[in-house]
């Protein structure tokens, strides 16, 4: 059974690096970095192969050591307001148009006017932009909630929904809420960071409540 099951082994292992390879995340490569790993130990083992066990057994350490860094970094975050633009935003939202658009088919830039607006720096870099349009109580329409996809690893949601959430109850908003959501991986995004399912003015919608 295990002779006949090795070769699989090594087939997901070289599977696994090399979707690490294109992953656009640094989080993402080094999962899938050590899950390639682990795997190729297991077939290793299987083949009575020391040299790829061991191989691999390193290389999985350095993984899970830089997995520990990544999720113990320190880094600076910032919010800073715009109005309805900018050179840098312009250039941004450019740069980003076709991942934008999959995440967010309705965004434009002109509906940014009368928004609260502003941008996340992770490390000095732009690495979200975030528009909501106020309403009545206190409830916003979020226009767009987008996140660079090499950033794309909780830290920026964390920050802004819960370190950072005094900035928008500073500015009345106490929930918020997405009318529809077009991406699955981001509704999984959002899901985690604590929307639930609601109803607000007749329609289902995904809603947080951040003053809470």
């Amino acid at each position: 059974m295990i002779q006949t099951l090795t070769p699989w082994f090594g087939y997901l292992a070289t599977l696994l690096l090399a979707i690490a390879l294109i992953v656009g995340s640094d989080l993402k490569f080094r999962w899938l970095s050590a899950a390639g790993n682990i795997t190729f130990v297991i077939y290793g083992w299987a083949l009575h192969a020391p040299p790829v066990m061991l191989t691999n057994f390193i290389l999985l350490m350095i993984n899970v050591f830089f997995l520990y860094r990544l999720y113990n970094k320190a880094e600076l975050f910032e919010t800073i307001s715009f109005d309805t633009g900018g050179l840098m935003i312009e250039k941004f939202l450019a740069f980003y148009k076709d991942d934008i658009a999959s995440y967010f088919p309705e965004f434009s830039k002109e509906k940014l006017a009368g928004n609260i607006n502003f941008v996340v720096l992770r490390n000095l870099v732009i690495a979200n932009i975030f528009s909501i349009k106020p309403e009545e109580n206190g409830v916003a329409e979020v226009y767009i909630n987008y996140t660079v996809k090499k950033f794309r690893d909780y830290k920026v949601g964390l920050y802004l929904f819960k370190k950072e959430k005094q900035l928008l109850i500073s500015k009345g908003v106490e929930t918020i809420y997405y009318k529809t959501v077009a991406n699955k991986q981001h509704r999984k995004f959002l899901i985690k960071m604590g929307f639930t399912t609601a109803t607000i003015n007749g329609k289902d919608c995904l809603m947080k409540k951040i003053s809470d």
